[in-house]
């Protein structure tokens, strides 16, 4: 799910798609093999890592914010004994020095959002006054990401053309396309990206912000984290239980869950998200979707799908809007309701045979920018996601099974979303992870946050993950959109920065906003 698109996007915190065209690798699920709490003694080949010094120096071109590089190591397995990675990390200093906590950790998610973009164009302006007042904010790309080694996979030309691609196959040479999109998207990763590829999953970035917390000379973590990196967060919690220091999870992910499985969920959330944006819109003059029903304005949407895979609609441009962009226009919006507006206008053109504001609802959530160029984001985000679970489908046959259950899930979303789950059934490494619940045992209180109309990490992911947590406290905010914090909430804001201030998470009467 992504971080520095827009100010719409940015307080997202995106949980966006995987290797696939569309929005399947929103699932995440756990991370290598299930492992017990890290030795709270620094191994000696690890030393090295934990006592390094941040080198600060002004970020280029950022305005009162401070740049430097970690070290961690390519393979925990072997520190020392192979390249080390360069890890970019940013900071905003406390605006109240005098009386800082310490230094908060923030990742937007993704997998494979820019920690540093949401920190300088969101976080450090948007998060409340009193938390920016006492805590230095802090934000480090994870490992493949943006400034730090990052995963690549195609050129821009080659990624357009990847995007095009149909993503609801109608026939034997249409499937046969798209598999081969998907093995020539994984064949680019390993060619381009080389032995970092096998080394950025999410415990290996868990690791990496343990030797941050160090080198910021913190004895715990204080850090927020949104969408998967709630999972991250979790993640970090479960292997390091006694240096945890105020965790908050919003919009969590359940790391019980198989792959296939959160990808169905997720479908089931875009479209309760579809139908809350339906409602709204039929009650409005001049709806694109008409002037019934949630079910007929879903038919009507279904049928412009249908045209546009049929006939691609003119953009202005050289490009073209295809029914997978187009899907995946609509599904940007479905992340935060103030992007309603937009896509009520860019449906309204598209009927008329004008494409250019889905094409740039699509463009948003795959950070292109007007230029062409593609930020890491799509690349980072299946390497991550193929590493850390089993793939949802291995081949066609088996999407063409599931495809029932998809589209029972989502009539308008389900079909596109299974097949786009197909993405790491063709990746060239093996998953290193499995689904499991993350306890934490020992640590600190955690707030988990959830939003019951969420559409890309339901609310019941963040009860499942709040219950497998032995410390952690449900915030709820009875709400639409994606992720709950820094977001107009007032309620959840104040829960949230009373217990990152003093550590105290939410009482029982104060544990559900509205």
């Amino acid at each position: 799910m992504a971080t520095s698109r827009s100010s719409t996007l940015t307080t997202i915190g995106v949980a966006v798609a995987g290797a696939a065209l569309l929005c399947s690798g929103c699932s995440v699920g756990a991370s290598a093999p299930r492992a017990a709490s890290m030795p709270t003694a620094v191994p000696t080949a690890l030393k090295p890592y934990y006592e390094q010094t941040l080198t600060w120096h002004k970020c280029p071109g950022g305005a009162g914010f401070d740049c430097a590089t970690l070290k961690a190591p390519l393979d925990y397995a072997r520190p020392g004994a192979g390249r080390d990675l360069k890890l970019e990390v940013s900071r905003k200093k406390a605006t109240r020095s005098a009386r800082r906590i310490g230094s908060l950790l923030v990742n937007p998610g993704g997998p494979g959002g820019s920690a540093i973009g949401y920190l300088q164009s969101f976080a450090a302006i948007g998060y409340p006054a009193p938390v920016r007042a006492r805590y230095d904010l802090v934000a480090m790309d994870p490992r493949g990401v943006a400034g730090s080694e990052p995963v690549t996979c195609l050129n821009n030309r080659q990624m357009d053309a990847f995007t095009r691609t149909d993503q609801t196959p109608d026939d034997p040479a249409e499937t046969r396309r798209l598999v081969a999109a998907y093995k020539k998207f994984a064949r680019g990763c390993a060619a381009r990206s080389g032995r970092v590829l096998g080394h950025v999953s999410t415990v290996e970035a868990a690791r990496d912000m343990d030797l941050l917390r160090a080198a910021l000379g913190d004895r715990k973590l204080a850090y927020v984290g949104a969408s998967y990196g709630t999972f991250l967060g979790a993640t970090y919690a479960d292997l390091y239980p006694a240096r945890v220091g105020r965790l908050v999870l919003d919009g969590a992910l359940d790391p019980t869950l198989t792959s296939r499985r959160m990808n169905r969920d997720q479908t089931a959330g875009f479209e309760t998200a579809f139908t809350a944006f339906a409602r709204d819109c039929l009650r409005r003059s001049g709806c694109p979707l008409g002037t019934g029903t949630v079910a007929s304005a879903r038919k009507r949407l279904g049928a412009l799908f249908r045209r546009i895979d049929s006939h691609p609609v003119p953009t202005g441009g050289s490009r073209t809007l295809t029914e997978s962009l187009a899907t995946i226009g609509v599904i940007t919006a479905m992340y935060d309701e103030g992007a309603w507006p937009q896509l009520r206008t860019a449906l309204r053109a598209a009927r008329r045979g004008d494409g250019k504001g889905l094409l740039d609802l699509a463009d948003l959530y795959y950070e292109r920018d007007t230029d062409g160029r593609y930020a890491n984001l799509m690349y980072a985000n299946p390497a991550v996601n193929c590493l850390d679970l089993p793939p949802a489908f291995r081949t066609p046959a088996d999407v063409r099974t599931s495809l029932p259950a998809f589209e029972k899930a989502s009539p308008v979303f389900g079909r596109p979303l299974a097949w786009s789950a197909l993405n790491c059934g063709y990746w060239p490494i093996r998953p290193t992870g499995h689904p499991h619940p993350l306890r934490a045992k020992g640590a600190a209180p955690i707030v988990v946050v959830g939003t019951t109309r969420d559409p890309a990490t339901p609310y019941r992911w963040a009860r499942a993950l709040a219950s497998q947590l032995t410390s952690a406290t449900l915030l709820t905010y009875d709400g639409d959109g994606h992720t709950a914090y820094s977001r107009g909430s007032r309620c959840v804001d104040t829960a949230i920065n009373t217990y990152l201030l003093t550590g105290r998470p939410p009482a029982p009467s104060h544990r559900r906003c509205t």
